[in-house]
């Protein structure tokens, strides 16, 4: 499988400046290639194709206004075509239903909060044998190697994020599979905003809240540079501090997703979570904790590592009513207020943990058999409705079928 491994990089001023100029050459180029193409289709005239779009740049070095383009490597120039084709390939699948929609693709700007070029391997780039990254018509960076290198990268991704700070991604092959002892423990997980998770095991690990946490300095940052100047050295100089401060709550929470996930994939053979509508409850007035928690950061870690590791992830829907039912006896008992954090079942008499309980019928639901609270709960019928519990055992296949049951 591949993987991206990303380093952080150090030019000096010429090799800032000789980026600079690269990123500025890869933006121009895709902007007079999207020009081209919505030139083309406002005139009704046939998709100008990527080969005749590679020509246009070719004859564009050759004139005075575009000479400036032979002072970067050709390769980013191609590969920033290239990435305005997978844009224009996204933005008509999400037409077709093939994958979520996306906008149609829309100028670039010097001023983005991300510059990024993209050299292949092709392009001449190596790493050195004194650990530096030897780029083209850029030179020797310094890099800070966190790791080592799998195997031999196919590209590098040059970023420089809003902050100032210049990284470098490796697509590297990996083996297909490095999967860890198996182990018994399955878990399933409820995540939330009180704790960002809590486990089917009655374990519930806080929420850091690191944008909580940081406001009072964002918010120092921000008045600073509402303050200064439009267009001015300071006020460039305050949108960096307050870029770095949004930079430090980042880096935390992904730090935290990343040790949190790794161990859960450790210590479980199985995980079961619940497919959050993330998109829906970021347009509610949680939206901020929301955000600041970062759910779907953290189940997309999740996924990749249990597919890397040899683990199963099983997401349940997200209109499951995990809160409804009594995890011991199967009852659904209804809706519940948020306040409410602690209830008993109206069938069994067991007093239930909100979260706990939830966890728990998360797991069940994914079909994992878990311990809850000392007790074995044996999991569900999951593809049966609730209310269906009354269906004769052995339906016609007809029947089944239209009812939604499986047959087991």
């Amino acid at each position: 499988m591949q993987l991206r491994y990303g380093f952080r990089l150090y030019p000096n001023g010429p090799q800032q400046s000789a980026l600079a100029r690269a990123f500025g050459c890869a933006r121009v180029v895709f902007n007079d290639a999207l020009r081209v193409r919505e030139d083309a289709r406002a005139a009704g005239l046939p998709f100008v194709t990527s080969a005749e779009l590679s020509k246009q740049l070719t004859s564009a070095k050759r004139t005075p206004q575009r000479a400036w383009l032979a002072e970067v490597s050709s390769v980013i120039l191609q590969q920033s075509l290239r990435d305005l084709d997978a844009a224009y390939r996204n933005f008509f699948d999400g037409l077709k239903g093939k994958r979520p929609k996306t906008g149609p693709p829309c100028f670039k700007s010097k001023r983005d909060s991300r510059q990024a070029i993209r050299f292949t391997a092709n392009a001449g780039w190596r790493i050195t044998p004194g650990g530096k990254l030897r780029l083209p018509k850029v030179g020797d960076v310094s890099v800070k190697w966190s790791r080592t290198l799998p195997s031999t990268p196919s590209t590098v991704t040059v970023i420089k994020d809003s902050a100032g700070r210049y990284f470098a991604s490796f697509v590297v092959e990996t083996e297909p599979a490095e999967v860890l002892p198996e182990v018994t423990p399955q878990v399933g997980i409820d995540l939330g905003l009180g704790h960002f998770a809590v486990l089917s095991d009655g374990r519930k690990i806080d929420s850091p809240r690191f944008l909580r946490r940081a406001e009072k300095q964002l918010k120092k940052a921000q008045r600073s540079l509402s303050r200064k100047a439009k267009k001015s050295a300071n006020r460039n100089k305050a949108r960096l501090r307050l870029a770095r401060a949004h930079a430090r709550v980042a880096d935390a929470r992904r730090e935290f997703h990343h040790q949190l996930s790794t161990k859960l994939i450790r210590e479980n053979q199985a995980i079961a979570v619940e497919d959050l509508a993330v998109k829906g409850l970021a347009r509610t007035r949680l939206a901020k904790s929301v955000h600041d928690a970062g759910w779907s950061q953290f189940l997309a870690m999740l996924e990749y590592k249990a597919s890397r590791y040899g683990r199963t992830l099983v997401r349940i829907g997200r209109f499951e009513p995990t809160s409804q039912v009594c995890s011991a006896c199967g009852v659904k008992d209804g809706p519940k207020p948020l306040h409410v954090r602690v209830w008993e079942c109206g069938a069994c008499q067991t007093v239930l943990d909100r979260d706990i309980n939830a966890a728990v019928n998360v797991a069940k639901a994914a079909g994992l058999a878990v311990t809850a609270c000392g007790a074995q709960v044996r999991p569900g019928l999951v593809p049966a409705q609730r209310d269906e519990t009354g269906t004769h055992p052995n339906p016609h296949p007809t029947t089944a079928r239209q009812a939604g049951i499986a047959l087991l």
